[in-house]
């Protein structure tokens, strides 16, 4: 019997709207699938691209990042600061693989519950079909490489390199 995936999904939302939506889903007692874990900061904007490929590192099948609708931002231009941080972000995530839906951009304002519930309810869908990325064992795989690689340039063990080297 195999066990159906299910997949791990990092979420950080915008202390103003997108995680206050969030809350008006909890209270409206809107049901989305439980896959999610919130993190919530102050402003989209800030929101390092290297958080996205962290939470990827660690093992995030997918990462949503929610944020005021463009003109509402509560920091003025946060907002826009995140649509261009992201979409040089999504650029890179495709050169190295990541791609097809498990990274999201989404504009959620504080009154928008159910858009929270179906915005999470359809990216949990989509990662799921996608299964598992397991970039934590690609990693290893990737360093699996790179050691036959130097043992293979090297002639010998990857030790007679290190000490040559030297």
């Amino acid at each position: 019997m195999t066990e159906k995936f299910e997949p791990k999904i990092v979420a950080f939302f915008c202390n103003w709207c997108t995680y206050t939506a969030a809350d008006l889903a909890g209270v409206s007692r809107l049901k989305y699938a439980p896959n999610v874990s919130v993190i919530r900061v102050m402003c989209s904007g800030r929101v390092d691209p290297q958080f996205v490929l962290e939470a990827f590192a660690r093992g995030a099948d997918g990462v949503l990042l929610g944020g005021c609708h463009p003109g509402d931002c509560h920091y003025a231009e946060g907002n826009y600061k995140t649509l261009r941080r992201m979409r040089m972000l999504e650029r890179m995530l495709k050169d190295m693989g990541i791609y097809d839906g498990r990274f999201r951009l989404e504009w959620i304002s504080g009154a928008e519950g159910d858009k929270v519930r179906s915005v999470v309810n359809d990216m949990t869908e989509k990662v799921r079909a996608l299964g598992p990325l397991n970039l934590p064992g690609k990693f290893k795989e990737w360093d699996k490489e790179i050691e036959e690689l130097e043992t293979k340039v090297n002639g010998g063990s990857t030790k007679e390199a290190t000490v040559h080297a030297r």
